[in-house]
Parts: structure tokens; C-alpha cells; sequence
């Protein structure tokens, strides 16, 4: 069943593909932006006299913003041309980028991270599912893939660019390279990106009636289990790496890197294969992942046996956002924008809780015990695929 009363625009009848590119280069941007505060937590906190775990509310923060963004801000803009709103959204990540370099105190610092998480969930629910509106159905697969590209290369680059910026020059250096970002990707934007019509605006009714959509109330949990799991795990990977595998310090960075040159091979053969088979692709990543870390206090205990997993891992992740849109692609395929800001929005709830279920258990049992527990949450994000096997259009 697909509800059509949010009805997209009709597929456009030739590609845009130069704001395809564009569109990467912006989700580059909205990533790095939400990610960016992982290499300058000490430096923050030092200029600010605020603990790392207190300066560790910079990523907390604009997760849990941009869950509640991602469902509001398609509502509150309307019929506003879905052009307009991605060039606003990507102007307000530039605005808090140099409000975050110039703040004088940490609470002024996490207000401008609060209208990062503005901007993420609104951007995330539009352009998530944008490559419906700039190429013909033969090729949305392919864009969604190029789109998300833009996730895996923040996460290569752009954070361990902007650590690096941060070390040299500053953390109010780094904050400001992002803004300039920021006026790079607007002004691509304006030159390349075509009108976007809202042909019926999103309203707090569809966003309901998307819930009683079996694909799409299937992907919604599938999306919250395997996105609180993976972070549950992987935000404790340099502790798991060091103390269960035996990996030096030294090391963490580099294999970090692999991680996410794996996550971005993951993503565009995940984008190739859930084309034409989104239900299978979708049940063999999330069935590598949950066999990954429940494999990791096992045949993780050593440095070639965890460097092996961590790739491994790394590659499944990568498929998770495009298998996971594009499975929302098709199970909504005339109400994109309303099931995509659901799917925003559960996922950045998702990173945010995970991080804080994987500290919990960490603290309270062990990293062995969070792997476990992760792994568990990702074998029911399997089980939750495996029953909407049935459902027309998944198949």
C-alpha cells in the first residue's frame, strides 16, 4: 500500500546531473558540519573551561535537533519551492558555522550546533529522496547513491580535514573553513540547481498516514534498530579497537580511514544492487552487520582478526543510508518528502540514543558486553526486514 496524497511531481523527463553533483557537495558540507566537533572536543573544551564529556554535547545536540527538525520544517515551508529551502538550509549551516567560530562562551556554542541540527533534519528530508525530482526513474538509484557519496567522503575527509585544521590553526578556524564551505555549496546551488515545485505541501496528516504504510512503517523500525545498534558500537570503536584487538593508538586513525573508504565502496554497490532487489540488498546488509559485531568479541581479539572486521563492518554500514532511502523511494513513491522526513527523523533520534545506550552499557557491564547488545539490535533490524518481504514494490 503507498499513500498518494503528498503526490511528488512527476520524474523529470531528461537528468540534472550537475545538481546531482551539487547536492553531494552539499550533503558533504551538512555532515562534516554535524560531525566536524568529534576531532576538536579538547580544544573546545579547553578554550571554554567545559568538560569533553559536556563539549561532547556539540554532536548530541544537532542530532537530537534534527530529529525533531526533519518531520517540521517540510510542513512549516509549504508550497515553497523545494530550491528555495535547500539554498536557505545550506545558507543557515554556513551562518552557524562562523556564529560557532565566533562564540565567546559554550552556551552560545551549543546554540549555534542547535541551528546546525536545524538545518540537518531539514536538508536530510528533502534532498534525502531529491533524486526522484532530477532524473528519470531508470537512473534514481544511481543518483541516490552519487547523493549519499557526499556522506562517506564528509566522513573520510572532512572530519579528519577539519581536526587537522583545528590543530594547526585553531578550533574557531575549523568552525570558520566550514562557513566558508558553506558560501561554496550555496553559491553551486543557485547556479545549478533547477526549480523544485512542491506540488501538494506536507502536512502533519501525511506524516501520519505514512505511518500506516506497511513498507515504509517497516523501514522506520528497520532504519531506528540498525542506526541505534551500529552507534551503540561504533561509538566506542577506538576503545574496542585498542582494548579487545590489541591495536596501538598510533593505528586507530589510519584504520578509521579504511573504515570509511570501505563505507563508501559499500555505498554505491549497495546503490547498484538495491535497484533492482531493494528487500534482498537491504536483508544482506543488515544481516552482515549484525554477524560483524556479534563476531567482534569473538574473532576480534586479535589485530588482524579486528583490522579484518572493522573492513568488513565499514563496507556493510556504507550501503545502510542509500538501501535505506531508496527502500523509502519505493515503498512512498508518491509522497517521498513525507516518508523521507520520517526516516530523518528516526535516524538522527537513532544516532543520538545510540550513543547514549552504548555509553550506559559500556559503564555499567563492559565494551564486550556493548558489542553483544549492539549486535542484538541489529538482529532484530534483520528480523524487522525479513517480515515486510511480502510487501509490493520491495520485493
Amino acid at each position: 500500500m503507498t499513500t498518494t496524497s503528498a503526490a511528488e511531481p512527476d520524474a523529470p523527463a531528461r537528468s540534472h546531473w550537475a545538481a546531482v553533483a551539487t547536492v553531494t557537495v552539499a550533503t558533504f558540507l551538512v555532515v562534516t558540519a554535524e560531525q566536524l566537533p568529534i576531532g576538536l572536543l579538547t580544544s573546545v573544551g579547553s578554550a571554554l573551561s567545559v568538560s569533553e564529556g559536556t563539549a561532547g554535547l556539540m554532536v548530541t545536540l544537532p542530532s537530537l535537533v534534527a530529529a525533531v527538525a526533519a518531520p517540521v520544517v517540510p510542513v512549516l515551508a509549504g508550497r515553497l519551492d523545494r530550491r528555495l529551502l535547500l539554498i536557505g538550509l545550506v545558507a543557515l549551516t554556513a551562518l552557524a558555522g562562523l556564529a560557532s567560530a565566533l562564540a565567546p562562551t559554550y552556551p552560545l556554542l551549543l546554540a549555534a550546533r542547535a541551528v546546525v541540527g536545524v538545518a540537518i533534519g531539514g536538508f536530510w528530508a528533502v534532498a534525502g529522496g531529491l533524486a526522484v525530482r532530477l532524473v528519470p526513474p531508470a537512473h534514481v538509484a544511481r543518483a541516490t547513491a552519487v547523493i549519499f557519496g557526499g556522506v562517506g567522503a564528509a566522513n573520510v575527509f572532512g572530519v579528519p580535514i577539519g581536526a587537522v585544521i583545528g590543530e594547526l590553526a585553531g578550533w574557531r578556524v575549523a568552525f570558520g573553513a566550514l562557513g566558508g564551505l558553506g558560501l561554496v555549496a550555496l553559491l553551486a546551488l543557485l547556479a545549478v540547481l533547477p526549480p523544485l515545485t512542491a506540488a501538494q505541501p506536507v502536512g502533519l496528516r501525511h506524516l501520519a498516514e505514512q505511518l500506516r504504510n506497511p513498507g515504509v512503517r517497516a523501514g522506520v523500525v528497520a532504519t531506528f534498530l540498525v542506526v541505534l545498534g551500529h552507534f551503540a558500537a561504533y561509538t566506542y570503536v577506538s576503545p574496542v579497537l585498542q582494548d579487545l584487538s590489541g591495536i596501538g593508538a598510533q593505528l586507530v586513525g589510519p584504520l578509521l580511514f579504511g573504515f570509511g573508504l570501505a563505507g563508501i565502496a559499500g555505498n554505491f554497490v549497495a546503490g547498484a544492487a538495491v535497484a533492482r532487489r531493494p528487500h534482498r540488498t537491504v536483508l544482506v546488509i543488515v544481516t552482515a552487520l549484525a554477524l560483524t559485531v556479534l563476531l567482534y568479541p569473538l574473532a576480534g581479539n586479535g589485530p588482524v582478526g579486528g583490522i579484518v572486521l572493522l573492513a568488513v563492518w565499514g563496507l556493510a554500514f556504507g550501503g545502510v543510508s542509500v538501501s535505506l532511502q531508496t527502500w523509502m523511494i519505493k515503498a512512498a513513491p508518491r509522497a517521498v518528502e513525507a516518508a523521507s522526513a520520517l526516516w530523518v527523523a528516526v535516524f538522527n533520534l537513532a544516532i543520538g540514543l545510540g550513543s547514549l545506550v552504548g555509553g550506559v552499557i559500556v559503564n555499567a557491564v563492559t565494551l564486550r558486553g556493548d558489542l553483544w547488545a549492539a549486535g542484538g539490535l541489529l538482529a532484530l533490524a534483520g528480523v524487522a526486514v525479513w517480515s515486510a518481504r511480502r510487501i509490493p514494490g520491495l520485493r
